[in-house]
């Protein structure tokens, strides 16, 4: 579902890095409201580095994030009402060993409305059916699978009902039959209710799947290189490094055509 209209989020001219080391550079995208963006590139290329400008884990450099048509740094309130309308999942689900999926689930709840008990626990039990999970409402995160952890995760993203899901490597550990699955379940929030979808993978099987459009990174650039579908981009490239990761070839047997 490529997203009409303008975009809900853009980045314009974003430079940062950690500890003085620069890791990226001017880099400008734009997301459109309804689709599902990947940002893909090889480890080391800042995948994870812009996430976490984009989520407003911290202040760019130089360049902004937009979102909805304001800069999240212009205040602490904008940031923070920015942050409540988005859903950000994390590679290990990050639930809390000691609550139970649906305690994991409430957290936001309870934190950023003023809902009953009742209504919150309500609230929870719907994101964990829309997942699968209503029937491991009270099991410790340490008593389901990896990818039922992946799973309650993304229920508690989905606590306030955000207008924007970011992931951060989704499927990392998972089996493929279970990385399947979430992907089918992220494509059918996207789908179902119009969620706009940001994900950071190398999971070629994952792009393929349910990516509407990628932007691919470069660690010698420091920025975007190539942007399309990603079937567009293994079978019209001419950038070496994009087939290399296309076809994961090589950078030479990328650039012999082999």
């Amino acid at each position: 579902m490529t997203g009409a209209g303008g975009p809900i989020l853009r980045v314009e001219g974003l430079s940062g890095g950690w500890e003085g080391e620069q890791i990226l550079r001017d880099v400008s995208l734009d997301v459109r409201r309804g689709e599902v963006l990947v940002v893909a590139g090889r480890s080391g290329c800042g995948k994870s580095t812009l996430m976490g400008y984009l989520i407003g884990l911290a202040e760019p450099w130089s360049g902004r994030v937009v979102f909805d048509g304001r800069s999240i740094w212009e205040s602490p309130e904008v940031l923070k009402a920015s942050r409540l309308r988005w859903g950000v999942t994390f590679q290990s689900g990050a639930m809390l060993a000691n609550l139970s999926l649906l305690e994991n689930v409430i957290l936001p709840i309870r934190e950023y409305t003023c809902l009953s008990e009742r209504e919150m626990e309500l609230a929870a039990y719907s994101k964990l059916e829309l997942v699968g999970l209503s029937d491991f409402a009270d099991s410790s995160p340490m008593e389901v699978s990896g990818g039922m952890q992946k799973r309650a995760g993304l229920a508690r993203a989905m606590a306030l009902d955000p207008e924007v899901l970011f992931f951060d490597e989704p499927s990392a550990g998972l089996d493929p039959v279970t990385s399947a699955q979430l992907d089918a379940l992220i494509l059918s929030i996207n789908r179902s209710l119009g969620t706009t979808v940001v994900i950071v993978t190398h999971e070629l099987a994952s792009i393929y799947a349910i990516s509407d459009r990628v932007v691919m990174l470069d660690t010698e650039v420091r920025g975007i290189i190539a942007e399309g579908t990603a079937a567009g981009l293994r079978d019209t490239s001419t950038d070496p490094r994009v087939l290399a990761f296309f076809r994961r070839e090589t950078g030479a047997d990328a650039e012999r055509g082999g």
